[in-house]
């Protein structure tokens, strides 16, 4: 049977749990788990469920913010108090871009990273590197240490040459060798294996961060599906199936990025 968008819709979707990913990964490296809850007590509740798991929550932010929250920093503090005392566990802050209605403003992000104890983390998504630069700056002169975590994915290297403690990026999920290599590239200031590294992750940051900017992950699924290293791109309704053109452009950028089947390759080289 056939939805009206012509997408299949009787064929029943294996879903694998947060559960079973933790007892796959067995220990062998922390997981950090998003916190989707628009209301605090809920994502309180939620953070308090994974933190049974030893999972590492990273806050989300609620939809709620998208409607000002900039002028009632307040609002967005006591959110995150309120998430982060429902678990003892090390808790990262997700700092949104400013065009998302999302983001923090640099002078309420570093309250709550000073003022909630466990709060050791920022994954930033500012994409704006002067915010960047800026929030790096401000987080750094605080009396306790706080890791920034870069989410540029369309423009890492600019970000880890102005300073990240790390990466934390969807496209991980895909080239995670790629990044490391990236980032000990920037670390000994190998600028030119760096700039090669770059350009291979441009070359697939381009395609899975296309206009709509919501087919990110489905796209990233195809790729690993053309990797063998998933069986099939399943998607969770609404969302739907990217074309078969829009696989074909994964499919150039995976050959032109020269990306290994199967497991990922160590070390991934320049």
């Amino acid at each position: 049977m056939r939805g009206a968008a012509g997408d299949l819709t009787s064929k029943p979707i294996e879903r694998v749990s947060e559960a079973d990913a933790v007892d796959e990964i067995a220990g062998k490296v922390p997981v950090i788990c998003g916190i989707y809850e628009d209301g605090s007590h809920k994502a309180a509740a939620l953070a308090h469920g994974r933190a049974r798991g030893r999972r590492l929550p990273a806050r989300v932010p609620s939809a709620v913010f998208a409607m000002g929250s900039e002028q009632r920093p307040e609002m967005a503090f006591a959110h995150h108090a309120t998430v982060a005392e429902a678990t003892s566990l090390p808790f990262v802050v997700f700092a949104y871009p400013a065009s998302s209605g999302l983001h923090l403003e640099t002078d309420n992000l570093l309250r709550i990273c000073a003022e909630i104890d466990n709060v050791v983390a920022v994954k930033e998504w500012t994409n704006d590197i002067v915010r960047h630069e800026r929030n790096l700056r401000a987080l750094k002169a605080l009396d306790k240490p706080i890791s920034v975590l870069s989410s540029f994915s369309t423009g890492l290297l600019a970000s880890l040459c102005v300073g990240a403690d790390g990466i934390l990026s969807g496209h991980g999920s895909v080239i995670a060798d790629l990044h490391v290599a990236l980032f000990e590239a920037v670390e000994r200031s190998d600028i030119e294996a760096a700039h090669r590294l770059a350009e291979r992750i441009f070359t697939l940051a381009r395609v899975f961060y296309g206009d709509p900017f919501l087919d990110g992950h489905n796209r990233m699924k195809e790729a690993l599906v053309l990797l063998d290293r998933v069986d099939e791109a399943h998607l969770r309704p609404p969302l739907q199936r990217i074309s078969a053109h829009e696989r074909e452009r994964i499919a150039a950028a995976v050959a032109e990025a020269r990306l290994p089947r199967g497991r990922m390759a160590e070390p991934a080289g320049a």
